[in-house]
């Protein structure tokens, strides 16, 4: 019986002094700081490329037609002119990064997004969710879900209105 108890704790510390795998789960890693440096890239209009490699692909509300880094910046910048100010909001962020069972790296994140729109200073709040896939410490995939229809109604409601402005201006 004696044996088998040392035996036990034997096989105990030889289990616990056995290296760990990888860890796959997280909230603190060099990816979601890159992330977080992303985010507060474009709170501060800064299109920065530099975080994504060449062949990384951007899908937003899509599972077709990727965007490339560069092409991810221009559609930043041309949202931007609907907006007179726009970024995440801090409170409330959530990072994660998991490791899947293939091995991918990928950093989810769930923000609220607050714009103020330019042409009649509606203030819109939208909860998103982003998720970046690393390879080699580069986003090499960028997928973005969001509810846009409060946005696009309001653009388009803001469209018909001068739109009729227009006529009943011409018709007098």
């Amino acid at each position: 019986m004696k044996k088998v108890f040392l035996l036990s704790i034997v096989a105990c510390l030889f289990i616990a002094c056995l290296p760990k795998g990888p860890e796959r789960y997280t909230q603190n890693s060099p990816e979601i700081d890159t992330i977080k440096k992303l985010i507060a890239n474009y709170d501060s209009k800064a299109f920065d490329t530099s975080m994504y490699a060449d062949t990384s692909k951007t899908y937003y509300n899509t599972k077709d037609n990727p965007m490339s880094p560069s092409e991810t910046m221009d559609y930043h910048k041309q949202t931007d002119t609907n907006y007179s100010s726009r970024s995440f909001m801090e409170e409330g962020q959530e990072y994660e990064m998991v490791v899947t069972d293939d091995g991918e790296t990928w950093v989810n994140c769930w923000l609220d997004w607050k714009g103020t729109l330019a042409a009649n200073n509606k203030e819109v709040t939208i909860p998103i969710h982003l998720t970046y896939q690393f390879v080699e410490g580069k986003i090499v995939r960028e997928v973005g879900y969001w509810d846009p229809s409060e946005v696009v109604l309001t653009l388009q409601q803001i469209e018909a209105e001068a739109k009729m402005a227009e006529e009943n201006t011409a018709s007098e």
